[in-house]
């Protein structure tokens, strides 16, 4: 018997808010995120990242993108926040990730997303702990995502 083509639907639920819609907890970690783009070191692509995990006890972690000009030795703002958070803090709970992008003297219209690389970092502290909110910000509003891995649905998951 031959085999029938099995067509699958992926679907991200993504909740968009006002920035003054946030639970004040959350405009905190946005706000966090986007101060870090001042301590981002973008001198070549002048693209200026900030990230802040909120941690299960209530801390949070900063990340800024740092480049190099041996391109690939630049590290992203979501890997350097979620390994900090790793390295600080073993253990403990990743709940929530603020991602926000400044360029051209001013934060982006629409929000910006981690690339596949920190989605692929991220979701698998996300294995480890439980999922992970994301919040993404521009000046257009926040996507809010419920996990990581509504941002990277098809990832690695034998590990």
């Amino acid at each position: 018997m031959a085999k029938v083509m099995e067509l699958k639907k992926i679907e991200t639920e993504v909740r968009v808010f006002g920035y003054d819609e946030l639970p004040a907890e959350d405009r905190e970690l946005v706000d966090a995120a986007k101060g870090m783009t001042r301590n981002s070191y973008a001198p070549y692509s002048k693209f200026h990242v900030g990230a802040a995990i909120r941690m299960e006890d209530g801390r949070i972690v900063l990340g800024a993108n740092q480049e190099n000009a041996a391109y690939p030795s630049g590290t992203c703002a979501e890997r350097t926040a979620c390994f900090q958070a790793s390295a600080l803090y073993p253990g403990v709970r990743m709940r929530k990730i603020a991602v926000a992008a400044w360029t051209g003297g001013e934060f982006q219209g629409k929000p910006i997303s981690p690339c596949g690389a920190c989605r692929q970092a991220l979701v698998e502290y996300e294995k480890l702990y439980g999922p992970m909110e994301v919040l993404l910000y521009g000046r257009e509003g926040v996507y809010v995502l419920p996990s990581v891995s509504s941002l990277l649905p098809l990832t690695f998951t034998e590990f």
